[in-house]
């Protein structure tokens, strides 16, 4: 695919990303990968007024090498999570429950058998300045097994084979901290199991065969 085509990608999901609420003014970033090329949102500039000559392009060394803005403050996270994996996207947000469960845990834990597509708990990465190599090794340890991380004070980042996939698991994410956050204001949330997490993928893996009707 063109990388300009991977530019447009950013525009698109960078708007969607402001209209869904999941960030505010220039906070939060996004990028995709292709080869030994990514292209990244650039610093300082709002989600929803990308354009896709504004978005740079980088090697995996984060050495700029097409466009003329700055890569996001936040690139050396990105390449230390694709340099430790097999992600093709990442996407980086400030959403609110997200956040707030960044600044309150240590860790999402399992409330809804969806969080299995997440990879199941979701672990909170350490504090570090933001930018830092610090809260890229952080973010990259947290992030082993799974699909998404939080970071303490901070917010969230998820990760796909595109940048729809990472997208989703960020709305997910989201969703997930939500009914946590809610369901704390109710009562005492209960956690899902190991086997009871168990018994949803043996379900997904051989789900039932229903009878047709005759006639």
């Amino acid at each position: 695919m063109p990388l300009m085509s991977l530019r447009e990608q950013l525009c698109e999901y960078g708007r969607r990303a402001v209209e869904l609420g999941l960030v505010i003014g220039t906070s939060g970033n996004l990028s995709v990968r292709q080869e030994d090329r990514v292209a990244v949102t650039p610093s300082g500039v709002a989600l929803d007024r990308l354009t896709p000559e504004l978005c740079p392009v980088v090697d995996l060394a984060g050495n700029l090498v097409e466009g003329e803005s700055q890569p996001s403050s936040e690139t050396p996270m990105h390449l230390a999570v694709y340099a430790s994996g097999d992600a093709r996207a990442v996407v980086h947000t400030h959403s609110v429950f997200g956040t707030v469960v960044a600044t309150t845990m240590t860790e999402l834990p399992p409330i809804h058998y969806n969080a299995l597509l997440l990879g199941g708990t979701v672990r909170v990465a350490e504090y570090a300045t933001y930018g830092t190599p610090e809260l890229a090794a952080n973010v990259r340890a947290a992030l082993e097994g799974r699909r998404a991380v939080l970071m303490a004070n901070h917010g969230g980042m998820t990760i796909g084979a595109t940048l729809e996939e990472a997208f989703e698991a960020t709305r997910l994410l989201e969703w997930l901290c939500e009914v946590y956050v809610r369901a704390l204001g109710v009562g005492t949330p209960n956690v899902l199991t190991p086997e009871q997490l168990d018994a949803v993928v043996e379900r997904a893996f051989n789900p039932p065969v229903f009878p047709r009707r005759a006639g």
